[in-house]
């Protein structure tokens, strides 16, 4: 069995504490897996998640990926990556810890296209921090494609990937990623609407064993109303939708984006009308499942070659090294992880 990478993040932000947490409070879960990371920093995250009266977490150095199945319960293994020339400050933006956060991402996917390791969970990046510290890309998913790409020997848009934050209630894929306002209607274009379809369809086919219901978020306000609010729905998102249905994709829509999140969302009565809903841009898609519940939803990567997962949150720059920070999304994100590369998970 191949064992799971878990990034470091941001060594200023809470990524080092909530990896800790998740390794003490949900040790089953958490075996086969290791840190790839900063030993310093994981051993400093240990410390701030410290119970009063108690020894901090273990923290031990292994040599390669496989030794994380021989670690004892509520030990947290890490491989040294993406080494720390010194400690950041908690909650501060430092070159040295954007480097080194992405210095772990692009180990962890080059050992998971490798199959070194059955998949990769990250930790939150600071966005802030990567500029700083010259790394070319505003977030981990285009880090991860890029990865891909250059593995594959393809160009990036032949590894086309889309991001889907998905909880108990409500999943969402989302049509542009990390972009500005502008550039994210600008991309809203009968390829990249096509593009995702097929992409969401695919994966959501191989998690739920099952082809999803797909509906689709209109770009405009009441989805255009008929075109008095906007073009797009008529002249781009519909064909769209009408190209996947010929290909036997089941998508509905474009629906009224303020409606059709409530139509999906799943509820203790019963499940929502749709298994996902396609989003048109970041926050549109993103809103409803984080309102939902941050803390429950997980973050995965899709249309990548391997497994790719993390939390529904960031770095949390204002309880970085108190100790106060919640791994809840963490532990939900290493329980998807596993599920996705069909490993058999306990509750912790």
């Amino acid at each position: 069995m191949r064992p799971f990478a878990i990034t470091m993040g941001d060594a200023a932000g809470i990524g080092p504490e909530i990896i800790a947490k998740a390794f003490r409070d949900a040790p089953e879960l958490a075996r086969g897996c290791f840190v790839a990371g900063d030993v310093q920093a994981i051993r400093r995250g240990a410390g701030a998640v410290r119970h009063p009266g108690q020894a901090a977490l273990p923290v031990a150095v292994i040599e390669s990926p496989g030794e994380a199945w021989g670690m004892p319960p509520r030990c947290v293994p890490v491989l040294e990556v993406g080494k720390l020339a010194r400690l950041p400050d908690w909650g501060r933006v430092s070159p040295g810890a954007g480097a080194a956060a992405a210095d772990c991402v692009v180990w962890a996917a080059r050992a998971a296209l490798r199959g070194d390791i059955a998949g990769v969970v990250t930790a939150p990046l600071h966005k802030e921090a990567l500029a700083a510290a010259a790394v070319n890309f505003p977030g981990h998913t285009e880090l991860l494609q890029a990865q891909a790409a250059a593995w594959l020997g393809q160009p990036l848009d032949q590894v086309p990937v889309r991001m889907m934050l998905a909880s108990d209630e409500l999943r969402t894929v989302l049509v542009s990623i990390h972009v500005s306002m502008r550039e994210a209607i600008e991309a809203v274009t009968f390829d990249n609407v096509l593009q995702t379809l097929r992409i969401t369809h695919d994966s959501l086919s191989r998690l739920l064993g099952r082809a999803p219901h797909i509906g689709v978020a209109g770009l405009n306000p009441h989805a255009g109303e008929a075109g008095l609010f906007g073009r797009e729905e008529i002249e781009v998102i519909a064909p769209a939708v009408a190209a996947a249905q010929a290909q036997g994709i089941a998508a509905s829509g474009p629906f009224a984006p303020d409606t059709v999140f409530m139509r999906a969302r799943a509820r203790s009565d019963g499940a929502g009308e749709f298994d996902v809903v396609v989003a048109m841009y970041h926050d549109q898609g993103l809103i409803p499942v984080k309102y939902l519940g941050l803390g429950q939803g997980v973050n995965v990567t899709l249309g990548l070659p391997f497994v790719r997962t993390s939390p529904d949150h960031g770095t949390a720059f204002d309880l970085a090294g108190s100790g106060r920070a919640n791994a809840s999304s963490l532990v939900e994100a290493i329980r998807v992880a596993k599920s996705l590369a069909g490993v058999a998970t306990a509750a912790p």
